[in-house]
């Protein structure tokens, strides 16, 4: 819960802008003094955001003030609405990133002073793992350039850090049980998957025991552990249910015959006969693939009542398919800039790198290449995936229409996960600005025959054409495509009057954009190239005012609202 305090008419203004914009995440604090506000909100909320001077702020929060990991976050608006003040919390209270989104939100510019977030340099304690050893001097070499080496014993997706193979400084990505030495920090991601079996009413504190002493054992770090894992019949077992819950992972339970099709070193005829499957521990940490470290091992009770085995799951590479929008930066989401942070490897279309190159982190691998390559890119934003990049593959406006999301899907498997960046498409953008020519069902279709054979693009517009919906034509003409769009016009043309709205729009939101309604007896071919969208409205659309509108398909009745 974020908590807003102000004390003017201009803070309690944009307060409220806040208020309305995110209702279920903010809580207001405008019905007691502001001091007592600011004391009860740092307590009873996880971040704040004060319309006050900073140094009022400083004052009042001073004496609360514990340990950065618990403390939260705290954000300063001016009284002039022009900066966003990080002031405390800034990784651990997350106070950085809600700089971030009060300045986007509000227009104010935000003021983050952190070292590694304001030269762009991921934290090493913001990276979602738990984190030992020298942060601090790590951090401040990574800052100063100097020699920084990343020991992987684990592959697991980072995002770009500065680092090299030799250093004097390090960075280890381990779930083995080590300290870290001079001048090192570890990583630990979240590779362990321990399966657990256990005779009906185990005590918590056997399972617990047998856990953390097989862990121990075996070399391997308990701050690694992703999720405890047992049969379905257990899922309610007071001693596994527990003991998942002191070691802070999820318990993950499979059904008993998913199980049983699991090959195993140690199968069993007990639990064949009490739950239906000859293996519990081994077979559900092995469900999820991986390289089982610790067979099934039973606990030194009398008589023992658990049982479990530890797997080391590979780290899986991630594949973000990122819509850019149709150009404008404004267009551009903020996931889409999450995504392109989080990416330590890049894949794109020359031009739409450029587009982007000032919001990717430094030390980011920007792999780019020319039109026509399309295939190409996307098998090698897939083969960087398996190799356990994290990767962002970027496509203009959104990636899933005409765009990268389908032959890189195409050629992902299962072995990779794949995150999917809804982007503002060229037909919205045209759209927004003809006016509201998609106010009824529509369709896009390209008009390139590179990869769909004419006879088919004329089916369909055909189709369109009978069914009298609104058609925006992408790739409508180029030089050496220059009769497909007169065709398709004419197609159109058999089912609508010449005086039919027509929209056209070159460049979308981009510096040169430019856009004139006219009509479909009107239009020249010869005036479109392929950066234009041609929208070609049906029977019901008009030109209104300028502007292009397809009505709804209902009539507003009196005294009563209209419904979707």
């Amino acid at each position: 819960m974020i908590g807003l305090i102000s004390a003017t008419a201009a803070g309690a203004a944009a307060h409220d802008r806040l208020a309305a914009a995110w209702p279920d995440r903010v809580r207001s604090y405008d019905d007691v003094p502001v001091g007592d506000a600011v004391r009860r909100a740092f307590v009873e909320c996880e971040q704040l955001v004060c319309f006050l001077a900073t140094g009022a702020v400083v004052r009042l929060i001073a004496p609360l003030l514990g340990d950065k990991a618990t403390d939260p976050g705290v954000v300063c608006v001016d009284e002039g609405g022009r900066f966003a003040v990080s002031l405390v919390g800034g990784h651990g209270g997350g106070a950085n990133e809600l700089a971030r989104e009060v300045g986007e939100l509000l227009g104010v510019e935000p003021v983050v002073t952190t070292a590694t977030d304001a030269v762009d340099i991921p934290g090493l304690d913001t990276l979602g793992f738990p984190v030992e050893g020298d942060v601090s001097g790590v951090s401040r070499a990574l800052l100063d350039g100097e020699a920084v080496a990343l020991r992987a014993d684990v592959e697991w997706p980072l995002p770009p850090l500065k680092v090299g193979t030799e250093g004097t400084y390090t960075i280890r990505l381990t779930d083995r049980l080590v300290e870290p030495g001079d001048g090192e920090v570890v990583l630990r991601p979240p590779t362990l998957v321990v399966g657990v079996g256990a005779s009906k009413g185990a005590p918590v504190d056997e399972v617990l025991t047998l856990i953390t002493d097989t862990l121990r054992d075996a070399g391997l770090s308990p701050a690694s552990l992703a999720e405890l894992a047992t049969v379905d019949a257990k899922a309610d077992e007071p001693g596994i249910v527990e003991a998942a819950a002191h070691l802070g992972v999820p318990l993950v339970t499979h059904p008993a015959d998913a199980l049983a099709a699991i090959d195993v070193p140690n199968p069993s005829d007990a639990p064949l006969a009490a739950v239906g499957t000859p293996s519990v521990a081994e077979a559900a940490a092995l469900l999820g693939g991986g390289e089982l470290l610790v067979p099934k091992r039973k606990s030194t009770a009398s008589p023992a009542m658990a049982t479990c085995a530890v797997v080391r799951r590979p780290g899986r590479g991630r594949l973000a398919v990122v819509g850019l929008g149709p150009g404008a930066r404004d267009l551009l989401t903020p996931r889409a800039k999450g995504e392109l942070r989080r990416a330590s490897v890049l894949v794109g279309l020359d031009q739409y790198v450029d587009q982007i190159r000032d919001l990717l982190r430094p030390g980011t691998r920007i792999l780019e290449s020319g039109l026509g390559a399309e295939e190409e890119r996307a098998r090698t934003a897939v083969a960087e995936a398996r190799r356990g990049q994290a990767v962002a593959l970027i496509g203009s406006g959104d990636a899933g229409v005409y765009a990268m999301a389908s032959p890189a899907l195409a050629e992902a498997s299962d072995d990779i996960d794949v995150v999917g960046v809804p982007g503002v498409t060229a037909a919205l953008a045209a759209a927004a600005i003809l006016g509201a020519p998609l106010g009824h069902d529509h369709v896009s279709i390209s008009l390139s025959d590179l990869h769909t054979p004419w006879e088919v693009i004329e089916r369909r517009v055909r189709a369109a054409a009978e069914a009298d919906i609104v058609v925006t034509f992408y790739n409508p003409r180029s030089r050496g495509r220059d009769w497909q769009l007169p065709k398709a016009l004419a197609i159109l043309a058999e089912h609508r009057e010449p005086t039919t709205p027509v929209g056209v729009v070159r460049q979308a939101s981009r510096p040169d954009e430019s856009s004139r309604l006219t009509t479909l007896g009107s239009l020249d071919p010869a005036t479109v190239d392929m950066m234009t969208v041609v929208t070609v409205g049906n029977t019901a659309t008009r030109d209104i005012a300028g502007r292009m509108v397809t009505p709804r398909g209902y009539r507003w009745q009196t005294g009563r609202e209209g419904a979707e």
